[in-house]
């Protein structure tokens, strides 16, 4: 039998089902302000203290820091979810043949519920800090200076994103850049003298079809063009037109390539001009950078008797790109095993979450003693 997490599994589930209640789709902020409350309230019955609440552009962020030293450790995760208003309505949250369903449980409200408890078990947190943010799902716009911040100088960052598919965790994630491309014509009618405009439509196809060139398979990187419009009328040769372009890619060497050629590209269309914006939005999370981690983790779920797990790669993108992207170790999906993110049937294997508890404790004392960071408080 594997030895047990220090949380009682009955109360991890109340707890899970405390902030399922309180929806936090992340474009509303005044109810990811609701939510931050109800984690807020969670986090100081366990910890026995109030977390320091940080409003950035309207959003909610939650930070605890324990230790009056440097911190050595940062435990990360978000309260938002992708889920409007209503949803719960609609796919009521509960638990059934041992697996937990509802919209938000495994990305990630169980592991923000995780989180809080791993570091409630802790003897001494000195060197610990915990940051839950609020706009994760929108790309951390608010959040990723406070992730960087919080992440600089420390040993580790364990983050709290959902298990792989199989429950694995995730040891390296592709880097991400989100463009715009705007394409600028002329417009004209487009029955009597078509010939008059410069039809950005056009222009803007020959140049989606340059860059979706720029992906290259071979090296996992991939350019995307997804969403497109064009002109104002049927009759109207289009004056302006824009798509929008997904860059993945596992090296920052291949997010610089791909972005200084989208940035070089040029109309074929006479009389088109283009303008681009935006560019890298998170770094890869590089697997030298959760290797040390991830062996440590591996270690630990051997000696204890837990489930197996291997490390994989992963396309999408956490916050845990932003604290690989500035050096500092980190090792993601160590919470919740499941499935369905951003789905319907989106639910949680009960069983192994007291599991994942105790990786995640058994981690966390391994950082604190080596950090050996003195204080009480901070």
């Amino acid at each position: 039998m594997p030895v047990q997490a220090a949380a009682d599994l009955a109360v991890v589930l109340a707890d899970i089902d405390t902030l399922l209640a309180c929806e936090s789709p992340s474009d509303d902020r005044a109810a990811v302000a609701r939510s931050a409350e109800v984690v807020a309230a969670l986090g100081e019955r366990l910890l026995g203290v109030a977390p320091e609440r940080i409003v950035i552009d309207g959003r909610t962020h939650l930070r605890w820091r324990f230790g009056r030293g440097p911190a050595a450790v940062l435990v990360l995760g978000h309260h938002d979810t992708v889920w409007p208003l209503g949803s719960r309505d609609r796919l009521p949250s509960g638990i059934a043949d041992s697996v937990l369903r509802g919209p938000g449980c495994f990305d990630m409200k169980t592991g923000v519920v995780m989180a809080l408890h791993a570091v409630a078990a802790l003897d001494d947190r000195s060197g610990v800090t915990i940051l839950l943010t609020g706009d994760e799902e929108l790309g951390s716009p608010s959040s990723r200076q406070l992730i960087e911040d919080e992440a600089r100088g420390c040993r580790a960052a364990f983050v709290l994103e959902a298990a792989a598919e199989g429950g694995h965790l995730k040891t390296a994630r592709k880097g991400v850049s989100l463009y715009r491309v705007h394409v600028t014509g002329r417009a004209a009618h487009a029955g009597l003298e078509p010939e008059r405009g410069v039809n950005a439509g056009i222009a803007a196809a020959h140049l989606l079809l340059a860059a979706a060139a720029l992906g290259d398979p071979a090296r996992g990187t991939s350019v995307t063009p997804t969403l497109l419009a064009a002109g104002t009328t049927t009759n109207t040769v289009p004056a302006t037109a824009e798509f929008a372009v997904d860059v993945r890619a596992w090296t920052v060497a291949e997010q610089e390539r791909v972005d200084a050629a989208l940035r070089a590209l040029t109309p074929r269309l006479a009389g088109a001009t283009v303008r681009i914006e935006g560019g890298p939005n998170r770094p890869p999370l590089e697997a030298a950078l959760s290797a040390e981690l991830f062996a440590r983790a591996s270690a630990i779920a051997a000696s204890a008797g837990l489930t197996p797990f291997d490390g994989v790669a992963v396309g999408g993108a956490s916050d845990g790109n932003f604290t690989a992207g500035i050096g500092v170790p980190t090792l993601d999906g160590l919470g919740a095993v499941g499935g369905g993110a951003h789905a319907e049937d989106e639910h949680v294997i009960v069983a192994l979450i007291p599991e994942r508890l105790l990786l995640l404790e058994r981690l966390l004392q391994e950082q604190r003693s080596e950090a050996s960071t003195p204080g009480e408080g901070r």
